[in-house]
């Protein structure tokens, strides 16, 4: 591998820096389009995005490096069978615009452990659930980023691993920093172009390289020569079953029961309770922006089969020597991962199909950044339950300075990604979310949608689902299955058993154990959850009587101590601390701001005729919207049908 930019020239290094300049600016710019010197402003835009950026960086923030890498691994193994995760995420998206935004916004919240709070009542659910959501984003998600960012970096540029690394952080972490929600989004428009633009180009180059029509055969005949040339190996050859989206429930890799509904369970949790995609939604500046983001998202999921996972089998085709080695001794010569090279099946193709010229646009359309939406959970959920009296500048200054403590927590944990489920990127996401997830599933499956879960019943499944999924994972990795070459000697139970069955089966465990419980304690009052659920969407929210003195005071009331903005020096040392903290122009002694009418709903006007006009615009947009649902529900079932 080469060391130097032998693989670029001119016009490439040219439009790779042109992306980081054009993403450095529309960061700054889309940063200048809310007050991110607030709570409101720096975390969730302003409330103020519309429904076409706010889908666009739904998709984006879902399809980053780790899509792009994990699926072409996973296709290139395994063939098409990956792309019900994709599809199913349709499906959930609905659910999401439909089910759980209107109650979001009607809860009024800034986080979705703050909907717990204000459903349950108390802080325990509130405080675990940030945890929760702290840990899994290191381990499923930014990790999972960095190594696949920095592998993609360091297979085409030939840069060194730590290097690549490096430069992945300082561009995605500075503007995400300094401009908050509003700049990743903005930001997200363009990556969102040059991913579309970068990915048609390698697709294109894939389809002349092998068509579609001649793409079955050749997929099932592409062995890699070690094999070959032992008459003895089982390894290294393709599955038979590779063109079929659902397969065997029994004996294959991903079985249909789980690929129907094991996937959906996991897709409940990541699209409609992480923190990622529901700080986006909440951004919408009203309920009917947040249904057509996600109905753009929804369309937009259609691509990653052709973009990403087509060409990971054809990256085996033209590659299967070095993408689906057999040995150990082979694999550590092509990658240096004993456990298998498909993770390096996406850049492959760029480095030996793209021509130069087009390989900087390519890479461009790699790369992204989620932290803001953990820096939120910890400085939102967690420092204000240690801090009190909390500032809104303290705040600020917090959430900036979290950034970087995730990004540590997670480059400890790259080496764990690395030789997980055989080094399969995008498995090993759906592997440990299958154990971890379902436990919250649950909890807001029920919160949304029955009055009578309390929050005994709540916490008594979240921490028995979290010991269930715990003991299941440590199980899962002591009885992990080993490479092909080393045989397969588990117990029978383990080598049929899947990470998506036990996900399913965790998620009713734990809607029994919360059912259960919260009939045999005191049961919520009922108009303690107005507005807090589906059903009750249209009411008013109650104040809970459980929630701690400090918070409720800190939540109706300012505070006049310490100096204002307009009191502090104005030396070039403080404008430059102010900008990077956006303390600028802010009550620094002040509490964080409250909106003082429900998200999503307009002041209704005293002029009856405007308010006739009104509500006939928000019937339309309405219809409107519902006949989008259907068309993607409908290209949704046309899709899982035609390649089942």
């Amino acid at each position: 591998m080469s060391s130097d930019f032998s693989v670029f020239n001119g016009v490439d290094i040219f439009v790779f820096v042109m992306y980081f300049m054009s993403i450095l600016l529309v960061g700054i710019w889309g940063s200048r389009q809310s007050n991110r010197h607030t709570v409101k402003g720096y975390f969730l835009a302003g409330r103020d995005a519309s429904w076409f950026p706010v889908g666009i960086s739904i998709f984006v923030s879902n399809i980053g490096c780790g899509h792009h890498v994990g699926l072409a691994g996973l296709a290139a193994t395994g063939g098409i069978a990956v792309g019900s995760f994709e599809f199913n995420a349709m499906l959930v998206l609905a659910l999401l615009g439909w089910m759980f935004a209107p109650v979001y916004f009607s809860a009024q919240v800034y986080t979705a452990p703050e909907y717990l709070r204000k459903r349950f009542g108390g802080q325990r659910l509130r405080v675990y659930f940030a945890c929760f959501t702290l840990v899994i984003s290191v381990m499923t998600k930014i990790s999972v980023e960095i190594n696949a960012g920095a592998m993609f970096i360091q297979q085409t540029l030939g840069w060194n691993l730590y290097i690549s690394t490096v430069a992945l952080l300082i561009l995605t972490a500075l503007y995400t920093i300094t401009g908050g929600l509003s700049a990743v989004i903005y930001a997200d428009v363009l990556h969102c172009v040059y991913t579309l633009v970068g990915g048609f180009i390698l697709m294109a180059l894939s389809i002349s390289a092998v068509p579609w029509k001649e793409l079955p055969l050749r997929y099932a005949c592409a062995v890699p020569n070690a094999t070959m040339t032992d008459p003895n190996s089982t390894c290294g050859y393709p599955r038979e079953d590779a063109m079929r989206m659902y397969r065997d429930p029994s004996t294959s890799d991903i079985p249909w029961p789980g690929a129907v509904f094991g996937v959906i369970v996991s897709a409940v949790w990541y699209w409609c309770t992480d923190q990622v995609i529901v700080q986006r939604i909440l951004a919408s500046r009203s309920i009917y922006h947040a249904q057509g983001a996600c109905v753009l998202a929804g369309f937009l999921k259609t691509l990653p089969l052709f973009l990403f996972i087509f060409p990971g089998m054809v990256s085996r085709v033209l590659f299967p020597d070095e993408v689906a080695c057999a040995t150990e001794e082979t694999c550590l010569q092509t990658c240096g991962n004993p456990t298998g090279c498909s993770n390096y099946a996406y850049s492959k193709l760029v480095e030996e199909l793209v021509p130069t010229g087009m390989k900087g646009l390519v890479i461009a359309g790699v790369l992204s950044s989620i932290f803001n939406s953990c820096s939120s959970v910890f400085t939102l959920d967690i420092w204000r339950r240690i801090r009190p009296n909390v500032t809104e500048m303290e705040l600020m200054i917090v959430g900036r300075l979290f950034v970087f403590m995730i990004i540590g927590m997670s480059l400890l944990w790259i080496p764990v990604i690395q030789v997980s489920q055989g080094g399969r990127l995008f498995d090993y996401i759906q592997f440990v979310t299958s154990y971890l997830s379902p436990p919250v599933a649950a909890v807001f499956v029920l919160a949304m949608t029955w009055h009578g879960i309390n929050e005994k019943g709540a916490f008594c499944g979240l921490m028995v689902g979290l010991l269930v999924g715990m003991t299941g994972l440590i199980t899962e990795i002591v009885f992990m299955e080993p490479p092909c070459y080393q045989g397969d000697h588990r117990p029978d139970f383990f080598q049929i058993w899947h990470y998506l069955y036990f996900g399913l089966a965790l998620f009713a465990f734990v809607i029994l154990v919360s059912v259960a419980v919260s009939l045999c304690t005191d049961p919520v009052e009922r108009h303690m959850i107005d507005g807090l659920t589906w059903w009750t969407r249209h009411k008013s929210v109650k104040q809970i009587t459980s929630i701690s003195r400090y918070e409720s005071i800190r939540e109706e009331q300012h505070t006049d101590e310490g100096p204002t903005g307009h009191d502090r020096k104005t030396s070039v040392r403080h404008v430059l601390v102010d900008w990077c903290c956006g303390t600028h122009n802010s009550a620094v002694g002040t509490s964080i701001d409250r909106d003082t009418t429900t998200p999503g709903k307009r002041e209704r006007p005293t002029d009856p005729a405007t308010d006739k006009k009104i509500e006939k615009d928000e019937k339309l947009q309405r219809r409107i919207l519902n006949i989008a649902l259907m068309i993607m529900t409908g290209c949704c079932i046309f899709f899982m049908t035609f390649f089942a």
